[in-house]
């Protein structure tokens, strides 16, 4: 089974396809994660954010390697080193959708994840281009939102759970302009799939998206 979670920044989609992929005992890829990874060492080395051909280049000459903890969720590793947690700086945040602008980056990492998903014995996958690019014929896509101010507020608090302070307003500058970035980049832009089921997280806590998601499923599976 593949499901396919898009949505923007601070949607929920991270917690809900870890919670989703243990209940139905299926790894769980956090595609933004990869790209993240990618922003990590683009500014480590000090290169051009929007030098495509340099970002290709990048890409194509790391070792980029997923593997998954005794939970299913994602692990990565850099030229051998784990920095699943120093992908998720401040820093990080503010760039990674200007290097997911770009088509040779996207594509090897597009690759990737496809061969993840073909080598997986059931998936579930949450990024932007999930069910539009990356897996086109998943069993299940979900696209999950919630109001601007409700993102900004659950990425703050992810913040402050780190010990990292962040300003609010900045914070909600930022995710504006990630939304814009994500949405309007020619290159597999954010947008929800005609046959996604669209979730507004909102008003509901992860328990009650999950159990939506779950329910849908459950439903789908037993009329097919």
């Amino acid at each position: 089974m593949q499901i396919a979670i898009d949505g923007p920044a601070g949607a929920g989609k991270s917690s809900v396809a870890k919670e989703v992929a243990r209940r139905l005992g299926l790894k769980c890829l956090d595609t933004g994660a990869m790209y993240r990874a990618l922003t990590f060492k683009a500014l480590n080395e000090g290169l051009d954010l929007s030098d495509n051909f340099l970002l290709g280049e990048l890409t194509r000459h790391c070792q980029l390697e997923i593997k998954f903890d005794k939970n299913m969720n994602t692990l990565i590793l850099l030229d051998g080193e784990d920095i699943t947690e120093k992908i998720r700086s401040p820093e990080v945040n503010k760039h990674v959708s200007l290097i997911a602008r770009s088509p040779d980056l996207r594509k090897e990492l597009v690759y990737l994840q496809r061969k993840i998903a073909e080598k997986s014995n059931g998936i579930v996958m949450e990024g932007r281009d999930i069910g539009t690019n990356v897996l086109i014929n998943a069993d299940h896509k979900f696209f999950l939102d919630a109001g601007l101010e409700e993102r900004t507020h659950r990425r703050w608090l992810e913040m402050q759970e780190k010990g990292l302070e962040v300003d609010p307003d900045s914070l909600l500058k930022e995710i504006t302009a990630r939304d814009r970035i994500d949405s309007e980049r020619k290159e597999a832009p954010l947008k929800i799939a005609p046959e996604a089921r669209v979730i507004d997280t909102t008003c509901y806590n992860l328990e009650e998206v999950v159990e939506k998601v779950i329910g849908f499923i459950k439903h789908t599976e037993s009329r097919g």
